[in-house]
């Protein structure tokens, strides 16, 4: 038997007809689900930007390596083992933006989900069960959840003028923090330096370098299939 470590690459063909990411000329970033995956054994050392931009999440230190589970086309990450995935390249907003995510964070405190592992206080993490922190410039603003805990969820964080809403599973939250400031992204569960690691999984990630309802709801609607 050849030897599970060839770095394979998974690509899928997504389905036709309905609204894609790709249909938005702001998408930035887009870490799809079950595509553009390339494994080292059952791990993922790249996950390809499924955007015109290129911005390929890779790493090629085996060990800090996500898994990767091929029903789900989700990758695991485990914070003790660093796991995680980052671009040369980077992903910088100045404006209004969008970023969806499906994930499912493990425990209470699950860390850093989204974030710049080459500027400091730049992220997007889980700081307890219910709280939801984004740090842009140094300047941190909070989002807790109305009720209830993170867990296998589709969320939506959107900044407009400055204003921050999040949606969990397609609901609004109450609180509307307002943070100005450029959000810098280049690594999916760490931020700088190698710290303060993401326990869970992801499903896909989408970034946008813009905010509206439509966008919003088309990113819901996807998010909830996965």
């Amino acid at each position: 038997m050849l030897a599970l470590k060839l770095g394979l690459s998974l690509v899928s063909t997504p389905k036709l007809g309905g609204w894609s990411p790709d249909d938005e000329a702001s998408l930035e970033a887009w870490y799809q689900n079950k595509v553009g995956i390339t494994l080292n054994g059952s791990d993922v050392s790249q996950w390809d930007d499924s955007s015109p931009n290129n911005l390929d999440m890779v790493q090629g230190t085996a060990s800090e390596q996500p898994s990767y589970a091929s029903d789900t086309g989700y990758l695991a990450f485990v914070s003790t083992d660093k796991n995680n995935l980052q671009t040369v390249g980077q992903v910088s907003l100045a404006g209004d933006f969008t970023v969806g995510i499906r994930i499912y964070p493990s425990i209470a405190a699950a860390g850093t989900f989204l974030a710049d592992n080459t500027t400091a206080n730049e992220f997007f993490k889980f700081t307890t069960a219910s709280n939801l922190r984004i740090k842009i410039d140094g300047s941190t603003a909070n989002i807790p959840l109305d009720s209830g805990t993170f867990g296998g969820d589709y969320l939506v964080i959107t900044r407009a003028s400055d204003v921050f809403t999040l949606w969990q599973n397609g609901q609004a939250q109450s609180g509307t923090p307002t943070l100005a400031g450029t959000t810098d992204i280049d690594a999916i569960g760490i931020r700088s330096v190698d710290t303060d690691g993401f326990d869970g999984t992801i499903g896909e990630i989408q970034i946008y370098s813009s905010s509206s309802t439509e966008l919003t709801a088309n990113i819901n609607d996807r998010l909830s299939t996965l």
